[in-house]
């Protein structure tokens, strides 16, 4: 498995070998040793979470307090999908940046994103199906979000799509504006989880 790490610190792409024979095809998105190279740690599993979507879905930007926050590993088994991983977090080298891959279901590819990441992504076609190991369980009052439609991030969704958010996503804030109003992660608080992780 190879592994690359994306433009926002602390999120990877893990890209699987797939074997090819006369009965198909067999992969595996997610393999310890290489994410233990990758991360320096193990991924704790508290959830797992699966979504179908109709094409122009877009789900995000969300993330979650920081600590303990909730880390994700994204894979795609059906369909396609553009996977945006956004640094939310206050302080960091990469703060308002962002990376996007593309998650379908012939590539199995797979992305990581740590804890205190904003994560977002659309379906590219009906049916797409996502499916995401958290590290932590859904906690509904620490889990906030950032419009994937904010101007200032100017993120990758296609523009002949006609998009479909839910009412919580529409009406969520700018990233200046959360920013503003302290409900961002803080970077340093951010590392300081990371590194609790490693023992």
């Amino acid at each position: 498995m190879d592994v690359r790490e994306l433009a926002v610190r602390d999120a990877y792409e893990f890209i699987p070998r797939i074997h090819h024979d006369r009965r198909g095809s067999f992969a595996t998105p997610f393999q310890e040793s290489a994410f233990l190279q990758a991360c320096g740690h193990s991924l704790t599993v508290a959830q797992t979470n699966h979504s179908v979507s109709r094409r122009g879905t877009i789900r995000g930007i969300h993330f979650a307090d920081t600590p303990p926050g909730q880390a994700k590993y994204i894979y795609c088994p059906r369909g396609a999908l553009l996977d945006v991983v956004v640094d939310v977090r206050v302080g960091s080298p990469t703060f308002g940046r962002w990376d996007a891959v593309r998650l379908d279901s012939s590539a199995s590819l797979a992305v990581y994103v740590a804890e205190g990441l904003g994560h977002a992504f659309i379906a590219l076609e009906d049916n797409t199906a996502m499916t995401y190991l958290c590290s932590t369980s859904y906690n509904p009052a620490g889990e906030h979000g950032i419009s994937p439609l904010d101007p200032a991030l100017n993120l990758p969704w296609p523009p002949e799509f006609e998009l479909i958010l839910s009412d919580k996503d529409s009406s969520a804030p700018m990233l200046a504006d959360a920013e503003r109003s302290g409900m961002l992660p803080l970077y340093d608080e951010c590392l300081a989880h990371y590194k609790s992780l490693t023992r």
